[in-house]
This record gives structure tokens, C-alpha cells and sequence, in this order.
């Protein structure tokens, strides 16, 4: 990690007098460096750490607390050290706070202007113009030659099935796109930033789902966001397959019962 430590003090323009290992980042390295200047900075490999900083600026333009990108070229991303380590548990209301205020930002359509990826898992961000046909294309469909013929049969026949679950044309919400509790930084009872984005355009409930998916928001985060579309208990296990999927394929069968377990809620 010291190559990453190095990579980001040039880009920043200044020497490096020392760094340290951040915890995180099951797909990337992440390293705090200190430059002789005295300043301080968060350095990131990645898949694409120009995306990423595009991403990291719309969440910025939305509104919502995000690391400004001081730096990136084709392997590395460094960014502003922000203050964090305190306990989402504080900070419910806030995170619905901002959620909400995210999900206000809309998009031509539904996906994203680059693709990316959770390390070797490619994430297909293609836009379409119907809801249902993103989902079904971008997000379900592109598992199947990963997975067992049993598995792959139930995807696709809840794919096939999507335009008569999800909405046809939703708002193309601004999405965080990989919204869990270790991408939230929390100073005090409130959101210090939000890192780690997967951002596409698409239907909203997809950040609550995932969120849920790892999480279990206290009632406030819900009262700040505001009211669900009808439904939405029907869309949550549809919603969370594909986290799912991608944890199956990064982390192995350890998942597989979670994708199972979305495919029975969700009736298939």
C-alpha cells in the first residue's frame, strides 16, 4: 500500500512524511497519507476511480455531504479526510434527512452515464427508458452465467416477469446505488458523508431496500424520508435481490441463502 500512498502524494503535489491503513474497502485499498505541508488526505484504488469522482461530485451538486475529490487520474482517487467513527444509531433521522434530499435530484432516464463495477463483478449502467427493462437487463439478467441452472432459471423468470411488478416509469431518482451503514460516515447524531457510491438514475426504493438489506432503520429514518409509494413492501425483496446477487458472486455461497431467501419473498 505504500505504491498508494506514494501514487496520491504525487498527485497532490507534495512529499510524503508518513501513512496508514483505513479500514473498509473489501475491493479497494483505502490509506489516510500526511504530506510534509501538513496535509492530510484519503487515498483510493479502484475499478474506476474517474467514475467514482464523477459520482462523488453529483452526490456533492445534490446537496448531500460527500469527500471532496481533491485528485484523480486513471488507478487512483484521493480525497478530503473527514472526520467520522461515530454510530448511525444517532443518526437515523439525519440519514432520512438526506436520503430524502438525495432522491429530489432527477435524471434523464434510468442508468448511468458510465459503467462500473464491485471489483471483478461488472456493473452494466446502460441507460434504458423504461424502469422494469433496466432492472430485468442492468441488475438480474447479467448474473445468469455466473450462476447454478436452478438459480439462473428462478432470475429469470422473475426478469421476465418484471413489467408486471415494478413501476414502468418512476422518477430517475439520483441513487447512492451501495447505500449500507459502512458507507455512511456519522459525526454525532449527524451524516458527515456518504462514500462508496454506485450511483445510477432509478427508482429510489432501491437505496431503502438495500439499506434494509444489512441494516434495520430505526422508525425516525422513515418519518424524515417521507412517505412510500403503494406497494412498496411487494418491491423491497425484488429490490435487495441484487446486492444480493453481487455478494454472491464477490463472497460466495455464504450469500446464496440471501438470494434465495429474496427470490421466496418475492414469490418465484
Amino acid at each position: 500500500m505504500s505504491n498508494l500512498a506514494e501514487a496520491g502524494s504525487r498527485l497532490l503535489g507534495g512529499v510524503l512524511v508518513s501513512w496508514e491503513r483505513l479500514q473498509g474497502g473489501n475491493l479497494s485499498q483505502v490509506v489516510l497519507v500526511r504530506l510534509q505541508d501538513g496535509r492530510r488526505a484519503v487515498v483510493k484504488s479502484g475499478p474506476a476511480p474517474r467514475t467514482e469522482a464523477a459520482m462523488l461530485r453529483a452526490l456533492m451538486t445534490a446537496g448531500v455531504k460527500a469527500p471532496t475529490v481533491l485528485a484523480v487520474d486513471d488507478t487512483t482517487l484521493v480525497l478530503e479526510s473527514i472526520e467520522g467513527g461515530g454510530s448511525l444509531e444517532r443518526a437515523w433521522q439525519d440519514l432520512g434527512t438526506e436520503v430524502a434530499l438525495l432522491h429530489r435530484t432527477q435524471g434523464p432516464q434510468y442508468g448511468w452515464a458510465q459503467d462500473y463495477a464491485f471489483g471483478p463483478v461488472a456493473i452494466d449502467n446502460g441507460w434504458c427508458e423504461t424502469w422494469p427493462a433496466f432492472y430485468a437487463q442492468r441488475r438480474l439478467l447479467t448474473h445468469l452465467p455466473f450462476l447454478t441452472p436452478p438459480l439462473a432459471r428462478r432470475i429469470e423468470s422473475l426478469a421476465h416477469d418484471l413489467h408486471n411488478r415494478l413501476p414502468r416509469h418512476p422518477l430517475p431518482s439520483l441513487l447512492h446505488g451501495d447505500l449500507w451503514s459502512g458507507n455512511v460516515m456519522v459525526a454525532g447524531c449527524k451524516v458527515a458523508a456518504f462514500i462508496d457510491p454506485a450511483c445510477i438514475y432509478g427508482d429510489a426504493e432501491i437505496d431503502l431496500a438495500m439499506l434494509g438489506l444489512f441494516d434495520q432503520p430505526a422508525p425516525v429514518f422513515f418519518e424524515a424520508y417521507g412517505p412510500m409509494a403503494p406497494g412498496h413492501p411487494d418491491r423491497v425483496p425484488i429490490y435487495r435481490l441484487w446486492p444480493a446477487l453481487v455478494h454472491l458472486r464477490l463472497f460466495g455461497e455464504a450469500y446464496r441463502g440471501t438470494v434465495e431467501r429474496c427470490l421466496n419473498q418475492a414469490g418465484v
